[in-house]
């Protein structure tokens, strides 16, 4: 065979490689196969099961490649080590034998068995359902050993479900004892030479405004008169950073975590309770080391004067949402006129922000109505209220503010920091949305983001209670950009802001915590210059999207439970995504998406995918199902361990007419039947 010289590495159509490591995440498939993801544009790495080297799905690992075909492309490597697991907390089955025993993990990923020595079967039987935490696995051992940390056998279905979804996402459903013995050794009581340090507000009038349920208030706002024109404003942030030193067990810890993860039945806390409920929460009538932006602000919405820094508050009174709403509605009640007043100002602000292009799409939050024994009795839709753009006006405000002191200290050699960033929209996207739109007479200007976001605002206005507004609204959401944290500050195209980063949730969220020191160590004039910070930008973000992964199965898991109780009933809904292989339709009640599968279709018609127009058309009939239609659809499967909904539709109430502007297109169905719209 005639040799072709490809580099210094290939000779042959496949050979051995150089020995480079490359870092990646571990994907195992069902058949056992592994595949390392790789940040480098080298594609995905073949990893076969006996050179995973100890390596679980979703562990961080670097592999070596060992040979590659390059005709194929096909790379195939070895797992040199493991740089961090994904999952430590496993749920399954315990086989007791007389002196040890062996953990059988509930889990669709193909990993070992789990040994446990005697000593850590913690009073488990055989085949009881228990939580196992993994605590080694050297190198050339052929077993993981665990210690069994939680029998469930006794628990409700919801709890370990709920427990399931945080386990494969790498939440750990427990904090070590090394973080809970930190937490409880943290003083209660205020030391009073830090308080001679801070700026004291405990005398100036300070409350918190946050849903009923909530118990770890991470903000506060101060108001005081200055003048009949003007008032200092203060933003008082939990002082996290003061309690939660780097390189401890409890910073550690959070790290990892990176985020609270919020559920629909309870919280999987970033932060023990004790900080998370006690130390930090800005409690009524208690003081409270906190982490401050103070404005001086005119009544016409007019900053004249900021301060930054480290402060000490007493909050006077604890508000809900729903409080503050009815005192913004009837002008009355506690504190009224110092509410109304940044009300006002937070209209203002919010007024200007659109003004200047950020872009304002509608804010609805589905919550369940559980019983006692979490289970969903009722489905509650709650929209953005002028209460809660308040909050979100003065905390946007404040992280902006942060954001630019930061960036504005040293623009020749930027401090390394966690911004918050939003790219403009991705123009692949963004086009067939276009066009989509045009089809409902809303045009699009694309001369420069500020006009594509003027664009937007455009047709959310004039979109609002028309039947396309659903559609439109979602479609128009999937073009955006995700938002993420990194060094590298590009602005924040939705928000309009040219600097923003997150300051004021520093209880549930990590990149806060950053925030608060690097903003310390630049007012104390010691700038601290974190090597490894767009590291822990990535790894924030990742938590992140991991945590929002497990909300969404969280509420699926829950409109499931709720409609197996309405099997064979019939309920209106909208159509919310086509694909070739069926549609979404989402229930008006309920808000609950289930599918309506195209087999189930074809005894009334051969329906066809037309992308451009997200719809299916009928072949013979013409019948359209586009998105944002609604019908009426029957409840026929509820599958839990799915989390899947399955609907039929009811033909008589829903067949529209055929549509004379759609005309069908032949789709490729690897696209379709694998990408939902």
């Amino acid at each position: 065979m005639k040799k072709k010289k490809i580099n210094k590495h290939y000779t042959t159509k496949e050979t051995h490689v150089a020995p480079v490591t490359i870092k990646g995440t571990l994907d195992v498939t069902k058949s056992g196969i592994g595949y390392v993801e790789t940040l480098e544009d080298v594609g995905d790495i073949l990893v076969r099961q006996h050179d995973f080297n100890t390596a679980l799905h979703g562990d961080t690992v670097r592999v070596k490649i060992t040979k590659e075909n390059f005709i194929s492309g096909r790379r195939e490597g070895k797992i040199t080590e493991v740089v961090s697991r994904k999952q430590t907390e496993f749920i399954g089955h315990l086989q007791l034998n007389a002196n040890f025993a062996f953990f059988i993990p509930d889990s669709e990923k193909p990993m070992p068995d789990i040994f446990i020595p005697t000593e850590n079967i913690n009073n488990a039987k055989d085949k009881d359902k228990v939580i196992v935490k993994l605590i080694k696995w050297d190198k050339g051992d052929k077993k993981p050993v665990g210690k069994v940390i939680n029998i469930v056998t006794a628990e409700a279905e919801n709890n370990i479900a709920m427990k399931e979804i945080l386990a494969e996402a790498g939440f750990s459903l427990s904090f070590p004892d090394e973080v809970l013995n930190e937490s409880k050794q943290l003083p209660e009581i205020l030391n009073e030479a830090e308080i001679s340090k801070r700026k004291d507000y405990r005398n100036t009038l300070t409350f918190t405004i946050d849903p009923l349920d909530a118990k770890d208030f991470d903000d506060a706002i101060s108001i005081k008169k200055i003048t009949d024109d003007l008032y200092e404003i203060g933003v008082h942030i939990a002082d996290v950073s003061y309690y939660v030193q780097p390189n401890s067990a409890l910073d550690e810890d959070a790290y990892k975590r990176a985020t609270s993860v919020y559920l629909p039945d309870r919280v999987s806390p970033m932060l023990p309770e004790k900080i998370s409920n006690e130390l930090c929460s800005l409690r009524p009538n208690e003081d409270k080391f906190t982490f401050s932006a103070v404005f001086e602000i005119s009544t016409k919405g007019n900053i004249k004067k900021s301060w930054l820094g480290r402060t000490v508050i007493h909050s006077n009174q604890r508000f809900t949402y729903e409080d503050v709403q009815k005192i913004i509605e009837e002008g009355k009640g506690l504190y009224h006129s110092e509410i109304l007043l940044l009300n006002n100002l937070a209209q203002k602000f919010r007024a200007n922000r659109f003004k200047k292009g950020a872009i304002n799409f509608s804010s609805k939050e589905v919550r369940f109505k559980l019983d006692e024994n979490a289970k969903p009795i009722g489905i509650v839709v709650k929209e953005s209220k002028e209460s809660h753009q308040l909050i979100e006006e003065f905390m946007l405000l404040a992280n902006k503010t942060v954001a630019e002191y930061v960036a504005k200290l040293d623009k020749k050699n930027p401090i390394p920091f966690p911004y918050r960033v939003h790219d403009q929209p991705d123009e692949e996207k963004l086009l067939p949305f276009m066009a989509f739109a045009k089809k409902f007479g809303h045009t699009f200007n694309i001369s420069t983001p500020e006009k594509i976001a003027e664009s937007f605002n455009s047709l959310l206005e004039e979109a609002k209670g028309k039947p396309e507004q659903q559609v439109l609204e979602q479609l128009g959401i999937r073009t955006m950009a995700k938002a993420i944290y990194t060094t590298k500050n590009i602005g924040h195209y939705g928000l309009a802001f040219d600097f923003y980063c997150h300051f004021t949730s520093p209880i549930r969220r990590y990149p806060d915590i950053l925030v608060h020191r690097v903003l310390q160590s630049c007012l104390e004039g010691k700038i601290l210059l974190d090597k490894k910070m767009e590291e822990k930008c990535k790894h924030s973000s990742e938590r992140e999207k991991a945590a929002m992964d497990c909300e969404r199965a969280g509420n699926k898991y829950k409109q499931v439970e709720f409609l197996k109780d309405h099997l064979g009933e019939i309920f209106e809904g909208v159509i919310t995504g086509v694909a070739g292989f069926g549609f979404w339709v989402e229930t008006l009640a309920h808000k609950c998406e289930g599918l309506v599968s195209i087999v189930s279709l074809s005894d009334f018609d051969d329906f066809r995918l037309v992308e451009s127009d997200y719809c299916l058309v009928g072949k013979r009939s013409g019948k359209v199902f586009r998105m944002g239609d609604k019908v009426f659809i029957k409840v026929i499967a509820a599958n839990l361990d799915k989390r899947q909904l399955d609907y039929e539709l009811q033909f008589n109430n829903s067949i529209n007419d055929g549509d004379k502007n759609v005309k069908e297109k032949p789709t490729k169905k690897s696209k379709t039947e694998k990408k939902r719209k």
